[in-house]
């Protein structure tokens, strides 16, 4: 079971109150967990990459296990601490302005 974490603005359109729970089949990627997050919650399709370039939406980051995997290759395998559930992977809005 994987977990996310969303950002308040992302949680409020699914509709969740908290963590998110997904099962992913095979490799546990960006990519793969995306997937499993877009099929789970239709409505948060295009708002955290881009529908047709799969691009991550240039105001969002991913983390996990304290590390930036924002600019990491959305099939690159994310941390075994992430696959088997015991750390989350976060989406985090990123805050900009002057």
């Amino acid at each position: 079971m994987i977990r996310v974490v969303l950002p308040a603005h992302l949680r409020t359109l699914a509709r969740v109150g908290g963590d998110v729970e997904l099962e992913v089949e095979g490799n546990v990627t960006q990519r793969s967990v995306l997937d499993a997050l877009e099929a789970r919650f239709p409505m948060l399709r295009g708002t955290i990459r881009d529908q047709v370039t799969q691009q991550r939406r240039p105001f969002l980051r991913f983390f996990a296990c304290s590390e930036d995997l924002s600019h990491e290759p959305p099939d690159t395998p994310l941390p075994d601490a992430v696959a088997s559930g015991s750390e989350p992977f976060f989406i985090i809005g990123a805050i900009a302005g002057g």
